[in-house]
């Protein structure tokens, strides 16, 4: 989580960001930490920029100004943020920090105190305010016209899709909600029409993504406006209907849930479900003040595979949470066990500023909490390598990432970019290019990855 991927990063991203400025251009760098839905408001801010006749720099070097977009969940990750602040300011000088980290300024200025401005999480037009003040634009009418697609940080075939802000949980180790307020969901209308516009341009894949995808559209009460009712059924539904790969990504495991399974079954959204379960112990889970019914969950996942066998299950889990005995870890690792989740990531818990849980007793030494961390994922990774063996010799489609003299590096419908696995084809791949959707018999499969040929 608190690792950006590098290829967020604007001297290393695989996006083809055109290094193209026409003479007195002004020109912004942007170097997007965290989750997707930050990278989302990278893409929003750049679009906006653009808009505005500025150019979009790959690297530093070649901006005027570089805005630096922070996470500020975990105290790892604002440390990566301080880093990147401080880079952006070794290598261009000029730098304009935006994100979650950006609603302590005080936090960033008292170690970086030369950066030029300090604004929160989608704070869209203050971040401009300060573009504006470091770089005046200085757009060409005859050149500068709002572009026909938004700016992508990602590469051209999928694209991440943000359904709403924010969150209604009062989880004892997140400070989300404080940062992004309450849920605040887009109309449904509006959402289809970006999703619309994203397949017209080419995407193959819309990632949907929010804090809390379940909760899409309580906040207004489901309404339905200009044809599309702001439930996450229905919109599962409408998107389905666009002919991309749908991906649910952040689904708490309400029980309405249930009713994505079937749109799964037909093949109108990927079988495919992100949900974080966080831990197994009923008295672990009433801590993090999070719904604590671990054994029906077991049997909402047995449902959920009896309606669509081919279901993908990912999740996270924090593993040393303070009070957190060994017969409540055992109880994960036996949760584990019966649950056999297909993709699995865990963390080790760390005192977050602002946090409930940093006041909670018992908290578990460092060296406990990395004993159990590598046990857990001992666990998971052997599940995943039985499951992986399982798919040798079946026949599954997926979608191409990238193409090099090597191979191609593709994905499954089981797989979500940057945080699951890959499949690699070796052999036959010249005629492949990023976006095709191929069938392949998987030959070979290794504990995170599988290989295959067409």
């Amino acid at each position: 989580m608190s690792q950006n991927p590098p290829q967020l990063r604007p001297d290393l991203a695989r996006a083809a960001i055109p290094d193209v400025r026409r003479d007195g251009q002004p020109t912004i760098g942007m170097v997007s930490l965290g989750c997707p839905k930050a990278l989302v408001d990278s893409e929003r801010i750049l679009t906006r920029l653009r808009a505005e006749g500025y150019a979009i720099s790959p690297d530093y070097s070649g901006a005027d100004a570089v805005i630096v977009n922070t996470c500020g969940f975990l105290d790892s990750a604002k440390a990566e943020s301080l880093d990147a602040i401080g880079e952006a300011l070794k290598e261009n000088g000029r730098v304009i920090v935006t994100g979650c980290l950006g609603a302590e300024p005080d936090y960033i200025t008292g170690t970086h105190p030369k950066v030029l401005a300090v604004t929160g999480p989608h704070q869209y037009e203050q971040v401009l305010d300060a573009v504006h003040g470091a770089v005046p634009p200085a757009p060409d009418p005859f050149v500068d016209l709002l572009p026909a697609s938004s700016v992508s940080l990602t590469p051209r075939h999928y694209s991440y899709l943000k359904i709403s802000e924010g969150c209604n949980h009062h989880c004892k180790f997140c400070i989300i909600p404080d940062m992004r307020g309450r849920l605040v969901s887009r109309p449904a209308h509006a959402v289809m029409r970006e999703a619309e516009k994203l397949v017209a341009a080419g995407v193959k894949e819309l990632l949907v993504i929010s804090q809390d995808t379940s909760a899409y559209g309580v906040d207004l009460k489901h309404a339905e406006d200009r044809g599309h009712r702001a439930h996450i059924t229905d919109l599962a539904r409408d998107l389905g209907s666009l002919g991309a790969w749908v991906r649910l990504h952040y689904v708490y495991p309400y029980p309405h849930v249930r009713n994505l399974i079937p749109l799964m079954a037909e093949g109108l959204v990927l079988p495919y479900l992100d949900i974080p379960f966080q831990h197994a112990h009923p008295d672990t889970l009433k801590r993090m003040a999070r719904p604590a019914a671990a054994a029906k969950t077991l049997d909402e996942i047995a449902a959920w595979r009896a309606a669509c066998p081919d279901i993908t299950l990912r999740s996270t889990f924090i593993v040393g949470y303070p009070g957190e005995t060994e017969a409540e870890f055992q109880t994960l690792l036996d949760w584990m066990d019966e649950a056999q989740l297909d993709r699995v990531g865990a963390f080790q818990y760390e005192n977050v500023k602002g946090a409930r849980a940093n006041d909670l007793p018992d908290h578990v030494p460092e060296e406990v909490k990395q004993d159990r961390f590598d046990r857990f994922m001992e666990k998971a990774q052997a599940i995943s390598e039985a499951k992986l063996a399982a798919k040798v010799g079946t026949r599954i489609d997926v979608i191409v990432d990238e193409v090099d003299e090597d191979g191609a590096t593709c994905r499954t419908k089981a797989d979500a970019p940057e945080i699951d696995g890959n499949l690699f084809i070796d052999e036959g791949f010249e005629a492949l290019k990023p976006g095709d959707i191929v069938s392949v018999t998987v030959d070979e499969a290794g504990e995170y990855d599988l290989w295959g040929k067409i």
